[in-house]
This record gives structure tokens, C-alpha cells and sequence, in this order.
């Protein structure tokens, strides 16, 4: 007779988060990374088309983006008024709940494991296409970031996995994000370990490729095997290129300093009531979307141009510093827009427009304008997020052409240089991080205790007792052979003792029993008479303070509790029903230190 599906359900997901506790559980990791790119692939297509439809109905122009045909007016008040309507709207919200984009993410790892929530994404789904829709300097990539991370992490919460597991489900949405909004399923990889998780490591490697190449598929199955730029043929003409290569690295790198420099200073001023920041934002947008019309919404028109040697050194030159500076400057105020479009718009405009001045100055050796316009996209993502093999990836797969490997590596580590070690600047997430009163820990300790679960190392070879027995009872708990005994109070769990310490006290207490008392026991007692009890806090043996961990618990978080309270030992539980809690195992401090010591040898 077959099991009713429901039941075979109930069996195998146990097992699954059981083996998700450890670090190498591959094939449960990879089964997760293909969940993640499937679900992830799907949400970004619909966010896409939330973007793209209305303005394709709205807009004058062909396309999505042909905001400069749109009327004066029109360009001056629909930024504005979009402005105000988003204040308006995250003024209602909670401070916590207003927070989007890649910086929430990564906020979340840090502080919350990669838990978010379902209101977080729904409010990044909102206002990452209002944003857009309405013509704030925005790109599209961030909020997709946050989608991909979240709406993943709700399958690992809906699923109730070890959290260990839910942080590399995160990075799968992220990466899945990337590699669906670009085309780019390596630099989506990259992306994600490099800027969001800040770490490598050979078991996250595959589940985050699976959710790259998935939504990458599903991403194509839309909008065809084409990537977001079409670029022709490029390559470096002469070596003699390299040291004005290496002069545009500078001038890129001064760019993105003085980006981050702008974001950090406005973004001092969060505690102002952000209605007033995003109204102010919005005017500030006004003569922007004026005068300058091509920084409105994403630019990727703008960035096509620019690669098609479409536009003026002057219009390259002054596109490039506007979206410079009115995106910084609505950035830091706390317009919730995403970052990596306007980024690889500056560098784009700002790269082909060095590369003018370069044929003026060499015109019979100098390569083309979309050359540098490509270099200088990837220099300016690789130096504003502070990471440079994300950006030569994202440059490799945009131009599918490894000629442009040597400048590329060239021009995104000398810019990325030029704005850590001479400017001091950190990358831009971690500036708005910081700027918030949080930081990121990344330390190769804290690193190796997130990637495991409580679960992995626990002791499970664990029996819950009242604490006072008779000898009968106590006889009872020791024949099923536990190694630890978890003592309950009036208050659940209050003590932790080896089982070896009640066997040694009913040993002793057998030896020093007077033959004359032992007949005296033999004998018939009083109906009424209860037999003496053993208080288990009281006899001697070894006992710890015990405090509760939950079972989704990194190895991280333990170590938290334990050096935020005065307990010697944490047993691990789990809700499995509103008012009932089950215990699965123990955990010293000692086991944790045992257990990191181990791996790292």
C-alpha cells in the first residue's frame, strides 16, 4: 500500500534540515539553489514588466525609456510628484520597514541571519518600480537584488531551515538577480560572494551557480540570449593605449570616491522625517530632468548610445557628472533607488568621453569610443561597490569578448585603488552601513560559525527529568544510557548535569546504606508513606546553567548567547506547536571552539 504523499513529506523534510545543519551537504544545497533560481527568475520577470509596461504606454517614444521626449512640464512634475508620493507612502511605515535595497540585505545576514520579511519585499517591489516609473535617477538592479534575496529567504523560513541554510539561499537570490537582470550568470555569482556575502567558499559556490544559470534560463526563455547591451567588437588597438588606459582608471576612480564621499554626507541626515528628505530629493531632481533628461529613470538608452559613438564629448561629459551628482545626492537622502544602473551609467558616459579626448590625442592608434565607455563602466561598478572581479565579469560577459580582459583587469584595479588606498573609501554599501550605525562582520571566525548550524554538532544523546526522583525513577532515566541530563525547573529547563554524576550518587548512596536500613526497606511500608526523593540540584555532580538556543541557530549565534549571558551550556529547541517546545539536543561552548579548531586544522 503506497503512503499518502503528505506523510512521505513529513519524513523526508526532517532528514533535509538535518543534513542542512552541517556545511557540506551538497546535494541539499544544490536542490535549494535551483528552487531559488526558478523563484527568483519568475519574480524579476514580473518586476520588469511592472517597470516597463507602463512606461512603454506612458512614454512618447519608442521603448521604455525615451523620457527626454516627453514635455518640460511633464519632466519637471512627474519626478517631483513621485517624490512626494513615496514619502508619503514610507512615512506611514515603521523605520525598519522602509529599508530596501542591497544595503537591507546585507544588514539582514549580519544581524538577522538573512531572515526578511514578506512587508520588505512587497515594499521593495513598490517603490523599486515607482522609483523608475516616475523618473528618479534609479536603476532596477538593486531592488531586484532585494527581491531575489528576500522572496528566497521566505523559502527557506516557510520551510523552517537551519538558518545557516536560509543565509546561502540568500546569496542565491542575489546572484539569481544579477544573472537574470543582466544576462551575466557568472557575474552574478561573483556579485554575490564578492559584494553581499563578502566571502568564497567551495559548498556555497554550487548552489549559487544552480540559482544563476536557472534564472539566467528563465531570464532568456523572456527576452532572448541577448545580454542588456549590444555591443560590438571591441579591442585594444596598441599597447601604447595603456598609460591613457590607466589615466581614465584615475579619473574614474576620483568619480567614484567623490559618489560615495556625496552619498555618505547626505545620508547624515536620516534622522530628519523622510517625507521632507524625499521631497526636497524630488525638487533637487527637478532641473535635473529639465536641463538633463537622459539621467531620468534607468539610461541604459543613454549607455547604448554612449557604446554606439552616439553622443558629444560635451553631452558625455555633462550627462555623466548630472547622474553623478543627483543620484548621490537623492541616494543619501533616502530615495529608495537602486544603485548598480546609475553606476554603470556614469562610468559608461564618463569612460566615453575620456576616450574622445584619447582619439584627439592619439587618432590613428586609439581604440573606439565603446571600448573605453565599456572600460569604464566596469571600472566604476568595480570601484564604487569595491568589487573588481564582480565588475570584470559583469565587463566580460556584457562584451563576450575576451580581448578586453587585459585593460579591463588593468583599468578596474587601478580605479578601485585610486578610490580605497588614496581617497580611504570603503565600499558604497558598507559607507551607508556605517552611516547607519551598523557595520559587517566578515572575519574569517565569524565567517566559518555561520555556514553551521547548531544541529550539526549538537549533542543529541540528551534525557529531560524532573528534578526531584525517587530511586525507582532515577533508575529508570539511567538505563537508557543518556551521556547528559536536562534538569527542568517550574520554568522549563534549568540545569544540565551528566548522567554519569546521578549514577555515581545512587552507587554511593547504595554503598553507605546500613545493612540494618536495608532490611528496614524490605520490609512492607505505610500505604500513605511516599518514598524519599533525590533532588537532582542538590546532590553532588557537575551541573551547568543552561539558557535555550533555537534549532535554526548558526554556530554564530550561540557563541552570541553565550557571551551575552552567564549560562555554562544551551539546549536546543524548536516550536512545534504554538505552546510546545521540543528539545533536541545540547550544546557546550567547548564543542563550538572543539568544532572550529577542527575544521580549521
Amino acid at each position: 500500500m503506497k503512503k499518502p504523499w503528505h506523510k512521505i513529506t513529513e519524513n523526508l523534510i526532517p532528514v533535509f534540515r538535518r543534513r542542512l545543519s552541517g556545511v557540506d551537504a551538497l546535494p541539499q544545497l544544490a536542490v535549494l539553489g535551483l528552487l531559488s533560481g526558478l523563484i527568483t527568475g519568475s519574480v524579476i520577470l514580473v518586476f520588469r514588466f511592472a517597470i516597463e509596461w507602463p512606461l512603454e504606454q506612458f512614454l512618447p517614444g519608442p521603448g521604455s525609456e525615451s523620457f527626454e521626449e516627453l514635455s518640460l512640464l511633464a519632466r519637471a512634475v512627474l519626478p517631483l510628484a513621485g517624490a512626494v508620493a513615496l514619502g508619503l507612502m514610507l512615512h506611514r511605515l515603521a523605520t525598519q520597514d522602509r529599508k530596501v535595497g542591497v544595503v537591507h540585505v546585507m544588514e539582514r545576514l549580519n544581524y538577522h541571519q538573512g531572515y526578511i520579511s514578506v512587508r520588505s519585499a512587497l515594499v521593495q517591489f513598490v517603490t523599486g518600480v515607482a522609483t523608475v516609473v516616475t523618473g528618479q535617477s534609479a536603476g532596477r538592479e538593486g531592488p531586484a537584488v532585494h527581491l531575489g534575496a528576500a522572496f528566497s529567504s521566505l523559502v527557506g523560513q516557510w520551510m523552517r531551515l537551519p538558518n545557516n541554510s536560509i543565509r546561502t539561499l540568500v546569496a542565491c537570490g542575489c546572484a539569481a538577480a544579477i544573472s537574470a537582470s543582466f544576462n551575466t550568470p557568472i557575474s552574478g555569482v561573483i556579485f554575490a560572494m564578492e559584494v553581499v556575502m563578502m566571502e568564497y567558499t567551495i559548498a556555497g559556490f554550487t548552489p549559487i551557480i544552480l540559482a544563476s544559470v536557472t534564472a539566467a534560463v528563465i531570464s532568456q526563455a523572456a527576452y532572448g540570449s541577448e545580454p542588456a547591451f549590444s555591443v560590438p567588437a571591441l579591442t585594444m588597438n596598441s599597447l601604447l593605449e595603456i598609460p591613457w588606459i590607466i589615466a581614465v582608471a584615475l579619473v574614474i576612480g576620483i568619480a567614484a570616491a567623490a559618489f560615495i564621499q556625496l552619498v555618505d554626507t547626505f545620508g547624515r541626515h536620516h534622522q530628519r522625517p523622510v517625507i521632507l528628505r524625499l521631497t526636497i530629493a524630488g525638487l533637487l531632481m527637478v532641473p535635473f530632468a529639465i536641463l538633463v533628461p537622459q539621467v531620468m529613470g534607468i539610461g541604459y538608452d543613454t549607455v547604448q548610445l554612449t557604446i554606439d559613438h552616439q553622443l558629444t564629448f560635451w553631452v558625455l561629459l555633462g550627462v555623466g557628472v548630472a547622474k553623478l551628482l543627483i543620484t548621490s545626492v537623492t541616494l543619501g537622502l533616502g530615495m529608495p533607488s537602486g544603485v548598480i544602473g546609475p553606476t554603470l551609467f556614469m562610468g559608461a558616459t564618463l569612460g566615453g568621453a575620456m576616450g574622445l579626448v584619447g582619439a584627439q590625442i592619439l587618432p590613428n592608434m586609439a581604440s573606439s569610443i565603446g571600448f573605453y565607455a565599456m572600460l569604464g563602466m566596469g571600472a566604476m561598478m568595480g570601484a564604487v561597490l569595491q568589487a573588481p572581479l564582480a565588475a570584470l565579469m559583469a565587463l566580460m560577459e556584457l562584451t563576450r569578448n575576451p580581448n578586453i580582459i587585459l585593460p579591463g583587469m588593468l583599468i578596474i584595479t587601478t580605479a578601485s585603488l585610486v578610490t580605497s588606498e588614496v581617497f580611504g573609501k570603503k565600499s558604497l554599501f558598507l559607507t551607508m552601513l556605517k552611516s547607519q550605525g551598523m557595520s559587517y562582520q566578515n572575519s574569517p571566525v565569524i565567517q566559518a560559525l555561520r555556514r553551521v548550524s547548531v544541529g550539526a554538532i549538537m549533542d543529541r544523546n540528551i534525557l529531560r527529568t524532573e528534578r526531584f526522583l525517587t530511586a525507582e525513577e532515577a533508575r529508570k532515566v539511567l538505563k537508557s544510557e543518556p551521556k547528559w541530563l536536562i534538569v527542568e525547573g517550574s520554568n522549563g529547563p534549568t540545569a544540565l548535569m551528566p548522567a554519569v554524576d546521578l549514577a555515581r550518587f545512587m552507587e554511593d548512596s547504595s554503598d553507605s546504606t546500613p545493612e540494618t536500613e536495608k532490611k528496614s526497606e524490605d520490609t512492607e511500608k505505610p500505604a500513605d508513606e511516599e518514598p524519599a526523593k533525590i533532588d537532582l540540584i542538590n546532590i553532588p555532580a557537575n551541573r551547568r546553567d543552561i539558557g535555550p538556543v533555537q534549532y535554526q541557530a548558526t554556530l554564530e549565534e550561540a557563541l552570541n548567547v553565550f557571551d551575552q549571558s552567564s549560562v555554562e551550556a544551551l539546549y536546543v529547541q524548536r516550536h512545534v506547536a504554538p505552546t510546545i517546545q521540543r528539545i533536541y539536543g545540547v550544546l557546550l561552548k567547548s564543542d563550538i571552539e572543539s568544532y572550529y579548531q577542527y575544521r580549521r586544522s
